[in-house]
């Protein structure tokens, strides 16, 4: 069984995330990294979704890099705001289910810390 605190951690493994979108550099990484590296030992259920969080975020960093550095090629401005788009959904997608108390994999996730 799962307690509500376990879930609420979980949950915040996923959310910690947007700190990105509030103008942190890599805000994205670093609030995921937090949470984890708070509570992972506490909990194999929040270990699992704040690995899967933050393996998913340096993903996506290296997504958007590539995605800004096609800017110059132009193509780029198409594609940044999309996978700006995937990111955010899949980002609540996973807050949502670690509140259900349900595991998450994030699609296009490359498993950097296993």
């Amino acid at each position: 069984m799962i307690s509500n605190d376990e879930k609420n951690w979980a949950m915040l493994c996923h959310a910690s995330a947007f700190c990105g979108l509030l103008g942190i550099p890599y805000g994205n990484i670093i609030g995921p990294l937090i949470v984890w590296l708070l509570k992972k030992d506490s909990s194999p259920y929040i270990e699992r979704h704040g690995r899967e969080s933050l393996n998913f975020h340096l993903a996506l960093a290296i997504y958007m890099t590539v995605a800004f550095i096609l800017c110059f090629f132009f193509i780029g401005f198409l594609i940044f705001p999309i996978v700006w788009i995937f990111g955010v959904f899949c980002t609540v997608q996973g807050a949502i289910k670690a509140s259900n108390g349900s595991h998450y994999l994030y699609p296009l996730s490359i498993e950097f810390i296993k």
